[in-house]
């Protein structure tokens, strides 16, 4: 697998569990208003969106691409936050589990979309990232890995968004690993073992089936 460090490019990671009552005016606000909405502003670049199933529900990851991460509390995001449209004001509070997260892309390897995605909150990012990366990649059915360093600062900006929500999580950083198939997906446990926040039950999530992307 190619190796790429990122200098410039970030993220922004939102994760929240929607009840099955829900979902349907949920998914046609995200793919028809909310969507549309965050990439007319400027420095949001694409989005990915995808889900897994909970109990009575769907947990939902919508991974956009940012210009890079002073996107995360610019102006012109800032003041959607601020103004959120009726349809947002009732979505918002209905959102359980809620996980946010943006800043920098610190490196990555592979450029292919999977099947399947994994999502690892980091409770500290690792020093050396090329020696993170390298251990899972050896596993046959890996085909691109993220590792992203969150903005806690900005992140957390107190926002009339924000407010409408139960409480927002974050951690400090997140490794995104694509694989192909089901194997892949049964090696990782053991190749990510010790990164993940054993502490909080959504620091391994997934995995994730890609539904949407813009």
């Amino acid at each position: 697998m190619k190796e790429v460090q990122v200098g410039s490019g970030a993220f922004l990671l939102v994760f929240s569990d929607v009840k099955h009552e829900d979902e349907q005016d949920y998914f046609r606000w995200l793919t028809t208003e909310h969507v549309e909405e965050r990439l007319g502003i400027p420095g949001f670049l694409a989005v990915r969106i995808f889900k897994t199933a909970i109990p009575g529900g769907n947990r939902y990851f919508i991974w956009y691409q940012l210009e890079n991460a002073d996107v995360v509390d610019s102006a012109g995001y800032l003041e959607r936050l601020n103004n959120p449209t009726p349809w947002s004001q009732r979505i918002m509070p209905i959102l359980g589990n809620f996980g946010r997260g943006g800043g920098a892309v610190t490196a990555r390897r592979g450029e292919q979309p999977g099947a399947y995605a994994v999502t690892v909150g980091l409770e500290k990012v690792p020093a050396d990232a090329n020696a993170v990366l390298q251990k899972i990649e050896q596993i046959p059915g890996v085909v691109s890995l993220y590792l992203l360093e969150t903005n806690l600062q900005k992140t957390t900006v107190q926002t009339s968004e924000r407010e409408l929500r139960k409480g927002d999580k974050s951690f400090a950083g997140w490794l995104v690993i694509e694989v192909t198939d089901r194997d892949a997906l049964m090696a990782l446990p053991m190749a990510i073992s010790g990164l993940a926040d054993g502490k909080d039950e959504n620091a391994i999530g997934g995995p994730y089936r890609q539904v949407f992307s813009r």
